[in-house]
């Protein structure tokens, strides 16, 4: 038996197979989840990459700036969920910022119309996604995000860690509004991973050169595993009395000190 058997989930976020959308889908599937996947964008593919899963997923489009497009979505997900449709679980792996925003001087210099589109993408749409799903969402349903922990400042990270922080926020009120449903609402605050989203960060093998040298448990930024199991757990019922959290999954990178 499964730690997710039965459960219907929504994984988003996956552009290729090294996405943690994908690894978390891939594991989700292996733990007896049933998975729809939506992508944006490159969707021939995304349906090609749902292909290279245990079992072959259904994608559907989503681009979670466009109101339509979010308004329309439990109409185009629903019929690839049984007759009974609804959600167990959701997985939002999803962030995005103009080249503007990352990088030395980008603090300082970005515009606010390039600042806007990072805090959209990376945490207003966090909200917009659950909202969205509540017809398809109750009692015992999880909604996940994906982090990088922004308690401090990084290098080259700018206003995508603004970003998360607007995030973590949005995370701690979200699951205040949805707890009455019993619906929860948790963060993954994972370590580096090298993905494709990691690489367009300026300066992202700085993470990599030190990661794994302070993390007590040390850190494979080419392992994803690790982080996608930490969704699966949040995805399942053993869990049940955690919302509101930011969980970490980054060799215990977050402990400690210089």
């Amino acid at each position: 038996m499964g730690l997710l058997d039965g459960k219907r989930l929504l994984i988003t976020g996956v552009i290729t197979d090294a996405s943690l959308g994908f690894h978390a889908a891939k594991i989700a599937q292996e733990q007896g989840a049933q998975v729809v996947l939506t992508g944006y964008g490159r969707m021939r593919l995304v349906e090609r990459i749902a292909q290279r899963l245990p079992e072959p997923a259904p994608v559907v489009e989503l681009d979670v700036t466009s109101q339509e497009q979010l308004d329309s979505l439990v109409e185009r997900v629903s019929p690839h969920l049984g007759e009974d449709p609804k959600l167990d679980g959701v997985l939002h792996s999803i962030a995005g910022a103009p080249p503007s925003c990352l990088g030395e001087g980008a603090f300082l210099g970005a515009p606010w119309d390039d600042v806007a589109v990072a805090l959209h993408i990376g945490a207003y749409s966090y909200k917009a996604l659950a909202v969205a799903l509540l017809p398809l969402l109750g009692p015992g349903s999880s909604v996940v995000g994906m982090d990088f922990d922004n308690r401090q400042a990084w290098p080259a990270y700018d206003w995508m860690g603004v970003a998360k922080s607007s995030l973590e926020s949005v995370n701690r009120y979200l699951a205040r509004d949805l707890g009455p449903q019993g619906i929860r609402v948790n963060l993954v605050a994972a370590g580096p991973v090298r993905t494709m989203a990691a690489k367009s960060i300026p300066g992202f093998a700085k993470f990599e050169d030190v990661w794994d040298e302070r993390s007590p448990l040390g850190w494979d930024v080419n392992d994803p595993v690790p982080v996608a199991k930490t969704v699966c757990a949040l995805l399942s019922d053993w869990l049940p009395a955690t919302t509101g959290s930011m969980v970490w999954a980054d060799g215990g990178f977050h402990a400690v000190g210089v």
